[in-house]
């Protein structure tokens, strides 16, 4: 009768010491990194004349104009970024297909906060972050 305890009191002992050599080693902490999505050249992603035609293209839709036609809008969006997708040798489909969200996206953001489309820069900002 006496092994079953003994058993018991074994495995109960090697419980309750896991948690003190637990803390005896902590997990290292998690490097905080910032990390762009468009690559190691974010200027040349953001700063070409294909964002500041799309740039151009979202003062003129969505400034000042609570009726935006946001299909129209989209779709010069699209014909931007295949060019975009070209020029950055991706190809027109994969460039559209990455950016497909951002024009509904910026309407709202627009919508948010005018003040966004006063300048390219600020327009840059809001997409991408700041520097």
């Amino acid at each position: 009768m006496n092994r079953p305890r003994l058993a018991l009191a074994a495995l109960l002992g090697v419980f309750a010491a896991a948690p003190a050599a637990m803390a005896q080693h902590p997990a290292p902490a998690a490097a905080e990194t910032t990390a762009s999505l468009q690559g190691g050249d974010t200027e040349a992603f953001v700063h070409n004349q294909y964002m500041r035609k799309f740039y151009a293209l979202s003062v003129a839709t969505l400034k000042g104009a609570p009726g935006a036609d946001l299909d129209a809008y989209e779709q010069k969006s699209y014909a931007i970024f295949r060019d975009f997708g070209v020029a950055m040798g991706v190809g027109p489909g994969k460039m559209q297909d990455h950016l497909k969200l951002i024009p509904r996206q910026v309407a709202q953001i627009a919508k948010e906060d005018p003040h966004v489309l006063d300048t390219f820069d600020s327009f840059i900002e809001a997409l991408v972050g700041p520097k």
